[in-house]
């Protein structure tokens, strides 16, 4: 029996709790990676490449000698046809199931998308995150068989990345060490044989705790690395928002183009809602929808329940 996608499992759990990430492969279709890989095209002349030796400390393990990384943002404000695709991708079935596992109801984009790409010989990063010292923005708790992971980083795969190729890597199991890592393991000049890249094709997404140590290794394919990240976080969490609340407030009128299932992960951090009751949603791995239960905590001190 094959589980959908759409359906977190036990053993999927039990991975990203014990490795601090999980790829969830063969998620996207081919016409799916084709609409957005047509979209980076045409947009290719925003690219914005960070100085070279920018992200590497100097660090002769993470140079690609060549340029350094190149990103793209505003991704879903583009051109209806260009953006519709990345849009479906905020709240995509298999990233509603598993951040409700992983982060719990009511989720929301913290800050992103945007694309990394580069080219053969790009600039790796210096590695960074973990349990150790304790970041009030990211951390991860389990209690009572519920993950608690205050961030995690959603990254969808529009080109191969094989093992060796470079790109993402992490350290399994860091997102709950209780040590300072040792140095020269941010810059890999010491890696102690811990660090990671899972292999991975177009169409697959991987699922990251912010709070596991990860960083970019220098791209050696020869063809061009893109990746396109969605930051969420936990409904109180806050890493990267200002002080508006609302879709509106944060990211201006163009929200109201989209769904209110879109509109639901775009809600700035907060439990204490003033008794107005936040929108969750759920999957059947074909389509995504409000839920029927809402809650809210009032400012007073009482829970809203609205079902």
């Amino acid at each position: 029996m094959v589980t959908p996608k759409h359906i977190v499992t036990e053993e999927e759990i039990y991975y990203f709790d014990l490795r601090g990430y999980l790829v969830v492969r063969g998620v996207l279709t081919d016409e799916e990676i084709k609409a957005c890989n047509d979209a980076i095209d045409h947009h290719a002349e925003l690219l914005a490449e960070r100085p070279l030796g920018s992200q590497t400390r100097g660090s002769k393990a993470l140079s690609g000698g060549k340029a350094g990384r190149s990103e793209l943002w505003g991704i879903l404000e583009w051109p209806d046809e260009y953006r519709k695709p990345f849009r479906k991708l905020l709240v995509h079935p298999v990233v509603v199931a598993r951040l409700t596992a992983f982060c719990g109801k009511g989720f929301r984009l913290d800050h992103g998308p945007w694309l990394i790409s580069g080219q053969k010989g790009t600039d790796g990063a210096t590695l960074h995150g973990a349990g150790e010292p304790f970041s009030p923005g990211d951390w991860y708790h389990q209690q009572n068989g519920q993950i608690f992971c205050r961030a995690v980083t959603v990254t969808w795969q529009f080109t191969d990345a094989p093992a060796g190729a470079g790109g993402f890597c992490i350290l399994p199991g860091s997102h709950k060490a209780n040590e300072p890592r040792p140095p020269g393991l941010d810059t890999l000049e010491d890696d102690m044989d811990l660090v990671v890249q899972p292999d991975m094709k177009a169409g697959d997404v991987v699922f990251f705790a912010e709070a596991a140590t990860h960083g970019t290794l220098p791209w050696t394919a020869d063809h061009d690395r893109r990746s396109v990240l969605y930051k969420y976080v936990e409904r109180a969490a806050c890493r990267d928002v200002g002080r508006f609340f609302t879709p509106q407030q944060r990211y201006g009128d163009w929200v109201n183009e989209l769904t209110p299932e879109q509109q639901a992960v775009l809600y700035g951090p907060g439990v204490h809602t003033a008794g107005v009751p936040l929108p969750y949603l759920e999957s059947d791995g074909k389509k995504t929808w409000i839920s029927g239960e809402r809650i809210g905590q009032d400012v007073r001190g009482g829970t809203v329940k609205k079902v």
